[in-house]
């Protein structure tokens, strides 16, 4: 091939290859996060990733002339085909195609990846994994949405967090609904309105950026141009001041709304059935989370980190939440034509794991293979009875695919490989029925032992 027709190896942005000890890692907490949502009682459940356009709707698009321009859309025949943006809209027409099949409280987990086209970076993919748990039915709110944040409590300690290095911050969509309608925002302004609260803490934002979002328009650092909700000062101010307020009570006393009212009754609530339990210091309110979703209507909750995370470069990030979620009504109603609640969080798998691999706290439990060298082609089949011994024991083995290398560079590639234990027969060890077993990670002079073959799997086992 010419030098001008080679491809250059790469990957589109947001998209990322994972290999070693991040698979590893990520292994454990996939086991972690499955082992507690069935702790919790749910089941599994798969959906496509491809789902027709209509059924999972559009809620992620800030761009109100093209709805569908944050995710992937295909043409399938006479219909639109999505790649899947999250796993509650698969859900939520799941079960209203099965219902009369499942029971009236139907838990369901689900882990699989997501497709979103939008802007990448900092730790945020086109393509990533989520873990969602789920709570679908007539259920007493409270008791359900306190499960969810002990959920998360239990499964980020599972993963190998400390508490302190995670909080739960909850609200309810209520609250900032009653204040929206007490101020008399158009229901075209409110989604634009909850767009623009939720980037509050997002980078680059902050209270005046938010500002920027309810009034006419905001102007970023590269000078592109996002419209905003064009309240009137007065709008702008009420929503801004709400927004610096952290204390329960003194949001009961300053929102008189009867929604904002209902929503702060809720929260009390959940911390009621929360003190029960053991996580009650993990939850704390933070009634500047709205989640961007629109399909919420009252819990919703976010987990953030409590340490730092820099991206490629080193940069300090902010990285956003690891956890998410919240309750919804009319999600299923689209298909059923009644109102069906449920609640339920999301783990931002790949994001969780972005972050984790900048700790090192986290124990991966890892058996290299141990590598038995070819040290005569005439040998072979006895490296074969050696490999399948160590196996049947359980012990992962393997015998060094090129019998035209030298000892040397056999063993150069298994320093390179990480692993731990080689095994040398030559012509004297079979002569005499022993092996060399090599300590790849000892004192140079004293990791090499010749033992009797009998006490292979005793001695190999002392070292891995």
């Amino acid at each position: 091939m010419n030098k001008e027709n080679k491809l250059v190896p790469g990957l589109p942005p947001g998209f990322e290859d994972r290999w070693d000890k991040k698979i590893l890692l990520k292994k454990k907490l996939l086991k972690a996060i499955e082992k507690n949502f069935i702790r919790f009682g749910a089941e599994a459940l798969e959906t496509p990733s491809f789902e027709i356009a209509e059924n999972i709707g559009s809620f992620l698009a800030e761009d109100e002339a093209n709805p569908m321009s944050d995710v992937f859309s295909f043409k399938d025949g006479d219909k639109n085909i999505t790649l899947r943006y999250d796993l509650s809209s698969p859900l939520a027409r799941f079960y209203a195609q099965n219902n009369q099949e499942l029971p009236s409280i139907f838990k369901r987990y689900q882990i699989q990846n997501v497709f979103r086209n939008e802007k990448a970076g900092n730790g945020r993919y086109r393509e990533f994994m989520q873990a969602d748990f789920d709570i679908v039915g007539n259920v007493n709110p409270a008791q359900a949405n306190a499960e969810l944040c002990n959920l998360i409590s239990s499964t980020l300690t599972d993963c190998g967090l400390k508490k302190d290095q995670f909080t739960i911050n909850v609200s309810n969509r209520k609250i900032v609904q009653g204040l929206i309608n007490d101020l008399k925002i158009s229901e075209e302004k409110q989604t634009k309105v909850i767009r623009a609260i939720d980037k509050l803490y997002k980078p680059g934002f902050g209270l005046r950026g938010v500002e920027d979002l309810l009034k006419k328009e905001r102007k970023d650092q590269s000078g592109a141009i996002t419209k905003g909700a064009d309240l009137n000062n007065d709008q702008a101010a009420r929503i801004l001041n709400f927004l610096k307020i952290k204390d329960l009570e003194e949001l009961k006393k300053t929102l008189k709304n009867p929604l904002s009212q209902q929503g702060i009754k809720e929260l009390e609530d959940i911390f009621e059935v929360l003190g029960y339990g053991s996580n009650l210091n993990q939850v704390k309110t933070n009634f500047t989370i709205v989640r961007g979703l629109s399909y919420y209507d009252s819990f919703i909750v976010e987990t953030n980190l409590n340490f730092k995370v820099t991206n490629n470069k080193g940069k300090e990030i902010e990285l956003g939440s690891i956890c998410s979620g919240g309750s919804y009504a009319k999600l299923i109603s689209r298909f059923r034509g009644v109102d069906v609640p449920g609640t339920g969080i999301s783990f931002g798998v790949d994001r969780l794991l972005f972050a984790l691999m900048q700790i090192n706290q986290i124990q991966i439990e890892e058996q290299k293979p141990v590598l038995v060298c070819v040290m005569d082609e005439k040998y072979l089949k006895n490296y074969y009875e050696i490999v399948d011994q160590l196996r049947d024991n359980n012990i992962n083995a393997e015998v060094f695919l090129d019998t035209k290398k030298n000892l040397g560079k056999q063993l150069d590639s298994a320093n390179k490989r990480g692993l731990t234990v080689a095994i040398i027969c030559g012509e004297n060890e079979f002569n005499d029925n022993n092996l060399t077993i090599k300590n790849l990670r000892g004192v140079k002079g004293e990791n090499n032992q010749t033992i009797p073959k009998l006490k292979l799997i005793n001695e190999i086992k002392k070292l891995i």
